[in-house]
């Protein structure tokens, strides 16, 4: 499980001069999915580590190989659209692959 902190969208509330987007932000999964791993690494992390496993891990999604689960819902593309406040929950869970016959 990652915790990842979720930013505030400060040009979508004064362009819509709405709050609605100050207490939940729409984020594509595959944004969260990035900060996960840029939370998972570590600031200390070297720049190519960090850039390598960002592209594995968002491969990974793109052919299916695992599902993630964002505060309880299941995605299973990173063109997914999720709302979060303040802090998302993050879990990664492998698909099987099916049995050859």
């Amino acid at each position: 499980m990652i915790v990842v902190s979720v930013p505030i969208d400060v040009n979508a509330v004064a362009i819509n001069a709405s709050t609605a987007f100050a207490l939940a932000t729409p984020l594509r999964v595959a944004e969260m999915v990035v900060s996960a791993v840029i939370a998972s690494l570590g600031p200390r992390a070297p720049h190519d580590k960090r850039e390598r496993v960002i592209r594995r891990t968002l491969e990974g999604l793109r052919s299916g190989a695992f599902l993630v689960e964002i505060d309880g819902r299941t995605y299973a593309s990173g063109d997914d659209v999720v709302v979060c406040s303040g802090q998302a929950t993050l879990r990664f869970f492998a698909r099987p692959y099916p049995r050859a016959a």
